[in-house]
């Protein structure tokens, strides 16, 4: 792996700063997903904090892979069974071929989907992406996921927010401290969608065999300076993001346990850590 992103033009990577020296969430999720847009800082930072995550580092990289394919499928589920034609990503992470604008056009080619992130790695994929589509059915916000009302305000250039939206927030909660009130911020994201619309969430648990949960919160916090601190909750915690909403059979459940598919990846006999979960807005 090389210290420059790759995926990237050198022009998309002009149009924004990004600081070596200062690892980040998404690009350390690249990483442990096995892409190359992230930097020897993130490396070190994830060998280092994941070595207290079940399983290690290896462990990380395969439930990573398994919180991908919740995504996936959760996506599939929207635009397939659901019939949602309306996606709000946000804390997307660097986009790849499998991220929501992928599989949601691939079920329906008439979905718009808006990314939401503030990584400039990540704005730098947002331009050679909507450079490459022409029906402008995906957009990218660079905005803070602390803040809703900019979000929906930007988000609503693209989509239509009086008819249902599939929230996802996948992988993003636990780096929303609890200062900063994110069950709050999630409930006004809700409360701006549409009956019908449906939130799609995971979100490390704070215990689990065979690892040190508050070291791996630690560990990332110690480095991490990007204003957004690991804050691992429990079940019950996490369950309230989801509170007033019909929650999707099989519930909150660890993410290899949500509908799996014959390519769901499965952690085997260890627990997975994740739990993830889909609601409806009644």
């Amino acid at each position: 792996m090389t210290d420059r992103p790759t995926a990237a033009t050198p022009a998309d990577r002009d149009l924004v700063g990004i600081d070596t020296s200062v690892p980040h969430t998404s690009r350390i999720y690249d990483y442990l997903l096995g892409g190359r847009d992230h930097f020897e800082v993130d490396r070190r930072v994830a060998e280092h904090a994941f070595a207290a995550y079940p399983g290690g580092i290896d462990g990380a990289r395969a439930d990573a892979r398994a919180n991908r394919a919740f995504l996936g499928r959760a996506v599939r589920f929207l635009a397939g069974e659901c019939g949602l034609r309306q996606f709000l990503d946000i804390g997307t992470g660097i986009p790849g071929d499998d991220n929501t604008h992928a599989v949601a056009l691939d079920v329906a080619p008439d979905a718009r989907i808006v990314y939401v992130d503030n990584d400039p790695i990540v704005l730098s994929h947002a331009h050679a992406l909507l450079r490459r589509r022409h029906d402008g059915a995906t957009a990218y916000v660079q905005g803070d996921r602390r803040n809703p009302d900019e979000i929906l305000e930007r988000a609503a250039a693209t989509l239509a927010l009086e008819k249902p939206v599939g929230l996802v927030l996948v992988g993003i909660l636990h780096v929303i401290a609890e200062a900063d009130r994110p069950h709050e911020r999630v409930a006004r994201l809700v409360d701006a969608l549409a009956p019908g619309s449906y939130v799609a969430i995971t979100h490390i648990v704070d215990r689990a065999e065979g690892g040190d949960m508050r070291l791996l919160a630690e560990r990332l916090n110690e480095r991490m300076r990007d204003n957004y601190p690991a804050t691992l909750r429990s079940p019950e915690d996490i369950g309230r993001f989801l509170a007033g909403l019909e929650l999707v059979e099989p519930g909150l459940v660890p993410v290899t346990e949500w509908r799996p598919d014959d390519q769901a990846p499965h952690p085997g006999a260890r627990s997975i850590p994740i739990l993830g979960g889909v609601a409806r807005k009644p």
